[in-house]
């Protein structure tokens, strides 16, 4: 019954939310082309097994010249399914500009989604891609490691304590919370600095979120990567931009080199990039727009940190940089308690929707039966206690419903960097005010259609009472809904 349940809060939010082809899984590609390199560069096509012996497809970026067997760095992409290598052909082409043979390869769509994925099917991939640049031309098998960006944060440690053969790991924008956390941080930090406050920001998105992870439509979301970042024994390199918008730079780094502590690695370095994004990208405003150039200094500290390393020279533990931009610290996103469960709120939309539209449809379904008797039938005429109260409860119920709903959950799909709440008022955003206001007037029409059927009680006929009960349940189940989310609390 639960899955069914999910099952249709999924098809829900499909409606509301999905983009066009953003559920598309498409299938690993075989005919994608060699990517165009730079002269002083050599590019060579591979093909090798990842996780489960699905079959993925890379290129080899290494110096044009140069003898000697080179240290090699296999990249690991942030989220997003199937995503083409070209992505990070920018940082690819700068790391072998430094004397590396880089590998980088398409990600997998088969078993990744939106509301899929296993970080563990993913750190197989990555060895499999370490597997395969090992055995490369140039390359000197003993010095090959991974290169983790956002999600990739989370496989690349994992990766590296899956298997000795990982040299060294390298971190972008890396996360050391759990994914639920650090997702609800990044929507949150994105709401505030578009100057959305009160307790939609506070309260209402986190809650999203832990229904979302309830109803199994948020990927290993209290996945903990805290006793994986300890088993690493490999020497760490941890890079974040200052104007990290996605990860609370200043406890990630904290969070990491606790673990890594607590694992006995003494061997983490961190830099902080000054006027640089979630990647390591140059931004010109405060980490909402990438550019396409690299942080100055970040690919040269890649390569002269993985050369030091696999030299057998890893630096102490130390941090550089200027200080990272983090206005607020993350919060404990707990799971829920049974009466805000994913299958409890999916029952009240149910029962919400199906009594707020009831009301209209009878009336249409008696409309046009009326239409079509027979001219001079005989119909028994009872007493409606129908009012603009309840012709208020029907309409503004859908609309309140639909409208939070699809509004709350466009907001955080849009909050995370670059947040769009529409206009403000003191703070409330304008679209959330109004659907307040309405979600009042619902709970007053329903009290006054309840008043008027009680009244009028015994003159109305049997299916006016099933449509008016309908209606009133909707009505009902608004209140504690709509204090749950926020739309019947003042200071929202």
């Amino acid at each position: 019954m639960r899955r069914m349940l999910v099952a249709g809060l999924s098809a829900l939010l499909w409606c509301l939310l999905a983009a066009p082809g953003a559920w598309a899984a498409a299938a690993v590609r075989d005919d994608e082309p060699v990517p165009a390199v730079p002269g002083d560069l050599k590019a060579a096509e591979v093909t090798f097994r990842g996780d489960g012996g699905l079959v993925m497809h890379g290129t080899v970026l290494s110096p044009a010249r140069g003898g000697g067997a080179r240290p090699g760095i296999v990249l690991i992409h942030g989220a997003g399914t199937g995503t083409p290598r070209t992505k990070l052909m920018g940082e690819a082409v700068e790391f072998a500009r430094r004397g590396l043979s880089v590998l980088v390869y398409d990600k997998r769509s088969v078993g990744y989604s939106l509301f899929q994925r296993s970080y563990a099917q993913l750190a197989g991939d990555a060895l499999g891609a370490v597997a395969t640049l090992r055995e490369q031309p140039g390359v000197d098998p003993a010095k090959v490691g991974v290169w983790g960006l956002s999600e990739g944060g989370w496989v690349a440690p994992m990766a590296a304590a899956r298997s000795r053969d990982v040299a060294f790991v390298v971190l972008v924008g890396a996360n050391s919370q759990q994914p639920l956390v650090q997702q609800a941080w990044a929507v949150h930090a994105g709401l505030r600095a578009a100057g959305v406050s009160g307790r939609l920001v506070d309260r209402t998105e986190p809650d999203l979120y832990r229904v979302l992870a309830d109803g199994e439509l948020f990927p290993e979301p209290y996945y903990d990567p805290a006793p994986t970042i300890g088993a690493v024994r490999q020497p760490v390199l941890a890079v974040w931009g200052v104007h990290d918008l996605l990860t609370p730079a200043r406890e990630s780094s904290a969070g990491f080199a606790e673990a890594l502590r607590r694992g006995g690695n003494e061997h983490l370095t961190v830099r902080y990039f000054a006027d640089a994004d979630h990647a390591a990208h140059r931004t010109p405003d405060r980490g909402v727009t990438r550019l396409p150039e690299l942080a100055p200094g970040y690919a040269d500290l890649v390569g002269s940190w993985v050369t030091d390393v696999t030299s057998g020279r890893p630096p102490a533990s130390g941090t550089s940089g200027p200080e990272p931009v983090q206005a607020s610290p993350t919060l404990p996103v707990e799971p829920v308690d049974w009466w805000e469960a994913a299958d409890v709120q999916l029952g009240a939309l149910v029962v919400m929707l199906a009594g707020f539209a009831a009301y209209p449809l009878a009336a249409l379904v008696r409309r046009v039966r009326g239409r079509f008797a027979p001219a001079g039938a005989g119909a028994v005429v009872s007493r409606r206690p129908v009012s603009a109260a309840a012709r208020l409860l029907s309409a503004g119920g859908l609309t309140v419903v639909l409208g939070s709903f699809g509004y709350v959950t466009y907001v955080v799909m849009k909050g995370g960097k670059l947040a769009s709440p529409g206009p403000l008022l003191g703070g409330r955003p304008v679209v959330w005010l109004a659907l307040q206001a309405l979600a009042v007037a619902c709970v007053v029409a329903t009290a006054v259609t309840g008043l008027a059927w009680w009244r009028g009680r015994a003159g109305v006929a049997v299916g006016e009472r099933v449509r008016l009960a309908a209606l009133l349940a909707g009505g009902l189940v608004l209140v504690p809904w709509g204090l749950y989310w926020g739309l019947l609390l003042p200071g929202m």
